[in-house]
């Protein structure tokens, strides 16, 4: 086999090993959605009712006006304490006074 190959072959090997080891690129939330009344107090991803500036903002467990970012689809069957469910708008639920 010549230099010329044996490089080649070589450099293919490690392109190709690089390679396998790159993820898809895809968006944070682009399997996701907001759910809204499932997040913990101040694990909230963003909105948090009047007062509040956004993300870890949320004041008690569950709050119905801050949302949550998870798996698109999942939202609506979350299990959560008592009859609270989660939901794709807004709730008014659990808001502090």
């Amino acid at each position: 086999m010549s230099k010329k190959i044996a490089s080649a072959a070589i450099i293919a090997g490690a392109v190709a090993a690089a390679v396998s080891t790159i993820s898809p690129i895809t968006p944070a939330f682009a399997a996701s959605e907001k759910c809204y009344g499932v997040a913990l107090a101040g694990k909230n991803d963003c909105k948090a009712g009047a007062g509040t500036t956004c993300a870890g903002t949320s004041k008690v467990d569950y709050q119905g006006n801050a949302w949550k970012s998870v798996d698109k689809g999942t939202c609506a069957t979350m299990k959560l304490p008592g009859d609270r469910k989660g939901s794709l708008t807004e709730l008014m639920r659990d808001v502090p006074a």
